[in-house]
C-alpha cells in the first residue's frame, strides 16, 4: 500500500478500529456485527485498492447497514435514522456528490460522538 493509497484510505481504517470502543461500550453481544462491520470496510479498503470503487461503495454501505441494525438492535428510533444516514451516504458516493458525501459524513462523525467536521477536501 503506497502513502498515497494509505492516505487515501485513513478514515476507513480508523474507523475500523475504533470500532473496538463501540464494542466496549455496547458490550461482547456486540462483537460478532462488530467484527461483520469491521471486516466490511477492511473489504472496502481492498476493493478501493483494486480500483473497484463500486465495490469499495457496496463494501461500506454493507458496514452501515449492520451498524444501523445493531443500533436498531438497542433503539429502533436510532436504528432507523441510522438507515437513513446509510441511504443518503450510499447514494452520494454512487453518484459522485463529493458535497452530499462530506456532509454526510460529518453528520455520522457526529453521531459517533467526534465533535470536529471532516475537514479533507479530496474525497
Amino acid at each position: 500500500m503506497s502513502s498515497e493509497t494509505l492516505s487515501e484510505n485513513q478514515p476507513l481504517l480508523r474507523l475500523a478500529e475504533n470500532l473496538k470502543q463501540l464494542e466496549v461500550l455496547i458490550g461482547g453481544q456486540a462483537r460478532p456485527a462488530i467484527e461483520q462491520v469491521r471486516n466490511s470496510l477492511l473489504q472496502a479498503v481492498a476493493a478501493r485498492d483494486r480500483g473497484d470503487v463500486s465495490g469499495a461503495v457496496d463494501q461500506i454501505h454493507a458496514a452501515m447497514e449492520r451498524l444501523a441494525a445493531l443500533s436498531g438492535s438497542l433503539d429502533a428510533d436510532e436504528g432507523l435514522m441510522m438507515r437513513e444516514i446509510a441511504a443518503r451516504f450510499a447514494a452520494a458516493l454512487g453518484s459522485g456528490d463529493q458535497l452530499a458525501t462530506k456532509e454526510t459524513l460529518n453528520v455520522m462523525r457526529h453521531k459517533a460522538g467526534e465533535p470536529k467536521d471532516e475537514d479533507r477536501n479530496d474525497l
